[in-house]
């Protein structure tokens, strides 16, 4: 085997590819049922956080659909809502639309009695938006007697997994599909070239990812398209939660343009991942996995390393 394919073979073994699934708990997360540590007296709550959208048609189709069906799938938890983007929350302030931040949903948690909370995000992957969030968690936990944060949509290999296969049963009708993220100028933009492989990985050569503001580029998709046969066809479709200014803007306006003028032929599925209950499905797995483990604690990790109390390395 030559130095080539056995890179590959290590790339496809990394990412999960020929080997056992690992639990989304391996490593990271250990086993501690919330509900069950719970004290009388106490009340659990979940607190589901968007990025926020100003489109009043693709909210209600995706972050107030999430909402409901987190409230459906939790009838034993006060399930709030909470954005993260500030412009969106002004913007429609403006109009008379209320939404709160995180620290303001958990400030009202707290004055209404409740002790443990799991905050769900729907953030796409685990870049700024998340770490912004996980500020806001740690200001606010000194009130509570536990705050879990649930993953966002991509984050172990399983969730690139189920999104591929949702993605892929969809009816393409023969073009080649691009999936157009939002990007990030952070390092974290690697989860969707991340994604982009697992997909060519696992055989569907047919589709390629890019982003608005990040890598892979709508440059870097299209050198892939060119290296494919006889493609003419394309189809863009926001690999984005809500179908707002970017989907409306970026890719159905600008993107398509230049693709045409090109001389493809184009298709914009103008659809918010967020519509999809394949796509919600994660969002709720990854908030019932919350409720029966929490991040381990790398510091409390490393002293038992230290002391001689863990073998595993």
């Amino acid at each position: 085997m030559n130095i080539f394919k056995t890179l590959a073979l290590c790339l496809l073994m990394a990412a999960g590819f020929g080997t056992p699934m690992r639990a989304h708990g391996d490593g990271q997360f250990v086993h501690a049922d919330l509900m069950a540590s719970m004290q009388p007296g106490d009340k659990a709550a979940l607190l589901v956080v968007h990025f926020g959208t100003t489109h009043d048609d693709t909210r209600a189709l995706t972050l107030d659909a999430i909402t409901k069906r987190m409230r459906r799938e939790f009838p034993s938890l006060e399930v709030r809502e909470a954005y993260t983007s500030r412009i969106v929350m002004r913007r429609l302030g403006e109009r008379g639309i209320r939404k709160l931040n995180p620290v303001q949903a958990l400030a009202g948690l707290l004055t209404d009695g409740y002790t443990h909370v799991i905050i769900q995000s729907t953030n796409v992957i685990d870049g700024i938006e998340m770490e912004s969030l996980r500020r806001d968690a740690a200001q606010m936990s000194p009130f509570f007697k536990e705050i879990r944060i649930g993953t966002p949509m991509l984050y172990a290999p399983d969730d690139y997994r189920q999104v591929i296969r949702a993605l892929s049963e969809q009816e393409t009708g023969g073009a080649f599909t691009l999936l157009i993220g939002h990007g990030t100028y952070t390092p974290t933009t690697a989860q969707y070239a991340m994604l982009d492989y697992m997909l060519h990985a696992s055989g569907h050569e047919d589709y390629a990812v890019a982003t608005v503001e990040g890598y892979p580029s709508l440059d870097d998709a299209l050198a892939y398209v060119r290296k494919q046969k006889k493609v003419r066809r394309l189809r863009l479709v926001p690999f984005m939660l809500v179908a707002g200014d970017h989907a409306k803007n970026d890719i159905a306006g600008e993107m398509r343009e230049r693709l045409e003028r090109e001389g493809y032929e184009v298709e914009v599925v103008l659809e918010g991942l967020g519509q999809q209950e394949a796509i919600q499905d994660i969002f709720v797995a990854h908030a019932h996995f919350m409720l029966t483990h929490r991040l381990q604690d790398i510091q409390a990790k490393k002293k038992a390393y230290a002391a001689g109390q863990d073998k595993s390395e």
